[in-house]
């Protein structure tokens, strides 16, 4: 085997990170075979998410976690309605980024009480939106909290409000950072505390602190190292709150292992050192709800993406498969979504998982850029015109982070099953 076969054989090597069992060579999902999934479904392409997937995990969370902790879902990872209505019988709380998200939220059993609204320019509609439902709006900067309560004063309702802050200090290790430096998310730590001022002087409902560094991060120490600066920046800025703080929410960060090399974030790690963490803040802060918010990590080992192979082709010496989906449906996988540098997703055949021929080959899609890539050079099983191939690891930041509009393609259809 030459070295690029070599190369490529360990890349073939993502699809042990898959929670999903193998049946006669045949991924499943919900208990599922695909084959006999996309019969059901009737087209390609389409993304499967697998409920009892989700359940565990948050099981999992919950083993592993303090108890007094409150885990909400992040509902920018996947809003499809019926995942987000799932896990809202899973999960202590909802946050949303939108006044579209704020309607899928609404429509759960949760209370609006137990929801949050981030990111920077919200909209006045939104905000009256928000204000209207009772849910806490976390301010972004000292303007958004001027026509919050301007908003406020227009309906003559009271707006439940915390402040999201910028720390001073950001995730190490993580896939994308948050906080720390210059930032266009939340308000710089140093500048809180005139904030909390005018909180008061509005007369707002103040909750707490939205206190967000980074994503995507597989380290535990450094989860660990963060939330315990988290929580003494806390502490600090709680002197000059309006009120007593009733929510601290630490954000979350978890990661999912997507590429070679990527071992699983060790959750039970996590959970012996933020209980370490909370035992001197249930003295500090004993009248405060500690929330740590999450979305990638509850959904994004659930889904997949799964298109069929319309062409094979072989070009100087290189075998394409052209398939019915790709990066318009998965921008994520084709690499254009915050990758520097191009890794593969975890790319297999799922009715021919293991096979019994294997070659090495690039997945393409059928629009007409050569970014449209959702594997490159990868060795997979040998397949076919009809073959179904799956991108793992796609249970977030999928769909819904794609430009659906590219070349006015059909968009896929989602299930939960």
């Amino acid at each position: 085997m030459n070295r690029l076969a070599q190369d490529n054989k360990k890349k073939a090597t993502h699809c042990e990170i898959s929670l999903f069992p193998i049946e006669n060579d045949c991924l499943e999902i919900g208990g599922i075979a695909l084959t006999r999934l996309a019969q059901r479904i009737g087209k390609t392409p389409f993304y499967a998410y697998d409920r009892d997937l989700i359940t565990q995990r948050l099981q999992d969370l919950r083993r592993s976690l303090p108890n007094d902790v409150s885990l909400h879902y992040a509902i920018k990872a996947n809003p499809m309605p019926a995942v987000v209505q799932h896990l809202a019988t899973l999960v202590d709380g909802l946050d949303i980024a939108s006044s579209g998200e704020l309607r899928v939220a609404l429509d759960t059993p949760l209370a609006p009480e137990q929801m949050s609204f981030a990111g920077p320019g919200k909209s006045n509609p939104e905000l009256a939106q928000a204000i209207a439902a009772g849910v806490t709006i976390n301010l972004e900067s000292e303007r958004e909290l001027e026509r919050v309560a301007r908003v406020t004063r227009e309906l003559d309702l009271e707006a439940r409000v915390a402040v999201r802050v910028n720390p001073d200090f950001e995730l190490k290790s993580s896939g994308m950072k948050m906080g720390g430096g210059p930032k266009p998310f939340g308000v710089d730590a140093d500048r809180v505390p005139a904030m909390l001022r005018q909180i008061f002087e509005h007369g707002l409902s103040f909750q707490g602190f939205h206190i967000f560094s980074g994503s995507q991060n597989l380290k535990a120490e450094a989860i660990g190292e963060t939330q315990e600066k988290t929580f003494a920046l806390a502490y600090r800025l709680s002197e000059s709150a309006p009120s007593p703080i009733k929510t601290l929410n630490i954000g979350g960060g978890f990661g999912i292992p997507y590429f070679p090399g990527e071992t699983p974030l060790d959750i039970g790690r996590v959970g012996e050192q933020l209980e370490r963490i909370m035992t001197q803040a249930r003295k500090r802060l004993p009248d405060t709800q500690v929330v740590i918010e999450l979305g990638r990590y509850l959904v994004g080992e659930a889904g997949v993406y799964v298109c069929r192979v319309v062409d094979r082709k072989l070009s100087r010496g290189q075998v394409f498969l052209v398939t019915d989906g790709g990066l318009h449906h998965h921008l994520a996988a084709s690499g254009n979504f915050g990758q520097v540098i191009r890794k593969n997703y975890p790319v297999l055949i799922g009715n021919k998982v293991q096979g019994t021929e294997r070659e090495v080959v690039s997945v393409v899609g059928p629009l007409c850029t050569p970014l449209d890539l959702l594997a490159d050079k990868m060795e997979m099983a040998k397949a076919e015109v009809g073959d179904v191939v799956v991108v793992l690891q796609s249970g977030a930041y999928g769909l819904s982070a794609s430009p659906t509009q590219f070349l006015s393609h059909a968009p896929p259809l989602e299930v939960l099953v």
